[in-house]
């Protein structure tokens, strides 16, 4: 097959091709600069595994949970590219996946680990967080996606915590398991991709949409300026100066 695969839901932006057996893989800074670098090293890595767009057979990204604005940024492109093939007549279907289980994905390529609880971390004092057991060459999902503070994820015996949580959380995050570091990365996106694309959980660009567990993340500027507003209304009046 032929895969672009894309995520930028951390501090590091990934990108992997796929050309038949061949790969093409691509690393860098990510977080506030992805929205710039993303789309010209997509565009750099295509060239040299010598694919057009038009070629692909679906177009990869994880779609959270993570960086809201990578998240975003990710899925943007993504349908942007889908719909620049589809106007030159090609459809190329989205193909968004979980960054957690691209997480336990990794875990298995790096470590061996079969039975995964995927951890990201999700600022705030809070972790993004799910377990995956992989079985007959796929995961599947053993609790929901959360997200909350690091000392709340439950323990699970003989599985394995993934991903990048234990550097800021320490023993408030599951000390009694083990742990291996593990990104959610474009490559493991390319192993998760052709099972998920057989059962058919590729969609059209417009429907594809990132994954927030967060209900709301960042307030928009209007809140923020009435919030501030607000607080300097009941802010007390400084006392008049005395005669």
């Amino acid at each position: 097959m032929n895969l672009l695969a894309l995520d930028t839901s951390t501090d590091t932006l990934s990108i992997a091709v796929a050309r038949g057996s061949q790969r093409w893989l691509h690393s860098g800074a990510g977080g506030a600069q992805s929205s710039s670098q993303l789309l010209p090293a997509v565009r750099a890595l295509m060239a040299e595994a010598g694919l057009a767009f038009t070629e692909l057979d679906a177009i990869v990204f994880g779609r959270g949970p993570g960086s809201f604005t990578g998240l975003r940024t990710a899925c943007a492109i993504s349908q942007g590219l889908a719909f620049a093939a589809s106007s030159q007549g090609q459809q190329v279907p989205v193909l968004p996946v979980d960054t957690l289980v691209a997480v336990a994905e990794e875990a298995r390529l790096q470590h061996g680990c079969t039975q995964v609880l995927a951890c990201l971390d999700a600022r705030m004092d809070e972790v993004y967080s799910a377990a995956y057991a992989y079985a007959d060459a796929q995961w599947l999902l053993q609790t929901e996606l959360t997200v909350g503070p690091p000392q709340d994820v439950l323990a699970i015996s003989g599985f394995t915590v993934a991903g990048n949580a234990q550097a800021p959380y320490g023993d408030r995050l599951l000390p009694a398991l083990p742990h291996v570091h593990a990104m959610p990365t474009a490559s493991a996106l390319l192993n998760l991709a052709p099972a998920l694309l057989a059962k058919g959980h590729a969609v059209a660009a417009q429907d594809a949409l990132p994954l927030y567990i967060r209900d709301k993340v960042a307030k928009t500027t209007a809140e923020r300026e009435a919030i501030k507003a607000s607080q300097q209304t009941a802010a007390p009046a400084k006392a008049a100066p005395q005669a």
